[in-house]
């Protein structure tokens, strides 16, 4: 690599803060801080969003964002909680797993045309890449996952 050429990173948003973070891809495992507000980015948690924050979260980032369309009172909704906190642990350097509470934030299900719950949809760079409704097992969300991502 030459001074002209920067290194590789991504731009994530900060799960407290929201404000954007450009991480250096050599240093994603070193648990980097929000120079703002001290908070770890790559927390390897899902993160909470409502339309304040989405757009820092998906439309402003590098990271992929998987964003799940879940209510409280949805039984399917709470079985894929577990599968979505170990796919964020998974991948926390590769993937922002987010929520959105689709009672809360009903103008963000209406947005994207959510018509069932859980619905999951993977964002790279504010795009829509692809999008999986109903629940689905860690192997199958993976398996989803790595074909929408390639």
């Amino acid at each position: 690599m030459n001074a002209e050429t920067p290194a590789a990173a991504v731009v994530a948003a900060c799960p407290k803060c929201h404000s954007l973070v450009r991480v250096p891809e050599a240093r994603a495992l070193e648990h980097p801080k929000c120079p703002r507000c001290k908070a770890p980015i790559l927390t390897g948690e899902p993160v909470p969003l409502d339309s304040a924050s989405f757009a820092a979260h998906v439309e402003r980032t590098t990271l992929p964002v998987l964003v799940d369309f879940w209510a409280p009172w949805c039984g399917p909704c709470r079985m894929m909680a577990p599968v979505l906190d170990r796919l964020a642990a998974e991948r926390a350097t590769e993937l922002r797993v987010a929520k959105v509470n689709t009672d809360e934030q009903q103008q963000l299900a209406g947005r994207f045309g959510i018509r069932s719950i859980p619905t999951l949809i993977l964002f790279r760079e504010g795009r829509e890449l692809a999008r999986q409704s109903g629940a689905v097992d860690a192997a199958t969300l993976s398996r989803w996952l790595d074909r929408a991502l390639s």
